[in-house]
């Protein structure tokens, strides 16, 4: 790329942080540093033309686990360390609302709904409803998950959802938008469309080749979340979330979050539409991708489902179709940690970025 004097003078020289990824941690970690280096030159560089991954792709949910979902993880990791999960998902979206302001952000707590296909699963989660309120009372002061009727008249579900007061949704544009504007109005620069290549710590500062450019940084943060594998050896597999958003509906009476099938499918309320997504479930495999495409194996489940669950006496046109990318990993917690003398990392988080993505960010660049 052929860059003049002036471009590399103010773009590409004396850079104090470097952060590699647009998306929520990525523009929150720049925030923070900001806020504690206030004369530091900060860059950001975006291999997308807009954020890539999940952070502007994903299905706006402000939550922090179903039912079914917290039961799973008990399984596989202590009680100290799901109810940490919880709680660093709550304090996210608390931090997250505060930075943004509820508004901003179209933030809603219209209550989240785990929808049952089989009595079984529902027998399961009831039974150990109280355990996980009980579990997470310190933190809320109240019982979070309680049993209430079918009143959207979903079809082909178990009688009962088990409902989550503190559930909320949000509009992940204006999330989006709402951070890119805090950034640029702060003066830190953020050059997109440039894909990191490679990088070189030299123990006093970090040489950064992207496929544009090369230049060299005091310090390296990496948030590429579902795509750091790309550039680590860090425990991070990408997983492809994949979505579908109908025409808007006269009078549509579903308001609120919904898990399915053990979160598997998750849809909910926007705009007069319905915005669904998962059937991750459906070919683990072939969802272990960087690729944005879809599969019809995944969308005509989506559909399926549409039309005899969610919508089956409602008349609705699909209006468009995309892909995210997560970052998932043998753990549900996040990786934030030093790599080098001068390069750092916040990534894997787990499809929960809306919750933990703000502090994620502010762990990042306090790390730094």
């Amino acid at each position: 790329m052929n860059y003049s004097y002036w471009e590399l003078k103010e773009w590409f020289s004396n850079i104090d942080f470097t952060i590699v990824g647009s998306g929520i941690v990525g523009l929150n970690c720049a925030l923070q540093l900001q806020q504690k280096h206030p004369k530091a030159k900060i860059l950001i560089i975006e291999k997308g033309v807009l954020p890539q991954g999940a952070s502007s792709k994903n299905a706006g949910f402000a939550c922090f686990g179903s039912l079914s979902e917290l039961i799973d993880d008990l399984k596989t990791h202590t009680e100290e360390e799901v109810f940490n999960l919880v709680k660093k998902r709550w304090d996210g979206l608390q931090l997250l609302r505060k930075n943004l302001g509820d508004a901003a952000i179209d933030f809603q707590q219209n209550n989240g709904y785990e929808l049952f296909l089989e009595k079984d699963l529902y027998d399961e989660c009831t039974a150990k409803k109280e355990e996980i309120n009980n579990l997470l009372k310190p933190l809320f002061k109240q019982s979070v998950f309680t049993i209430t009727a079918n009143h959207f008249g979903f079809h082909k579900i178990y009688k009962n959802y088990i409902t989550n007061v503190f559930e909320g949704q949000i509009d992940t544009g204006k999330m989006v938008i709402q951070l890119l504007n805090k950034v640029q109005n702060s003066g830190i620069k953020i050059i997109n469309a440039t894909t990191l290549e490679s990088f070189t710590d030299s123990q006093d500062k970090v040489y950064v080749k992207t496929d544009k450019v090369e230049f060299t940084t005091q310090k390296l943060c990496i948030a590429t979340n579902g795509f750091t594998k790309e550039l680590l050896h860090e425990n991070v597999q990408p997983a492809r979330a994949q979505v579908l958003i109908t025409k808007p509906i006269k009078d549509l009476p579903i308001k609120g979050t919904f898990h399915l099938d053990k979160g598997y499918y998750y849809f909910r309320n926007i705009d007069n539409r319905i915005l669904f997504g998962g059937g991750r479930n459906l070919d683990f495999k072939s969802e272990e991708t960087t690729s944005f495409e879809q599969t019809s194996l995944i969308q005509n489940k989506l559909e399926e489902i549409l039309q005899t669950i969610i919508l089956p006496s409602t008349h609705f046109e699909i209006a468009h179709r995309w892909s995210g990318i997560m970052g998932v990993g043998n753990q549900k917690k996040a990786i934030v940690k030093q790599l080098s003398n001068n390069v750092f990392c916040g990534v894997r988080l787990g499809g929960m970025g809306v919750a933990i993505g703000s502090l994620v960010g502010k762990e990042l660049a306090d790390l730094v």
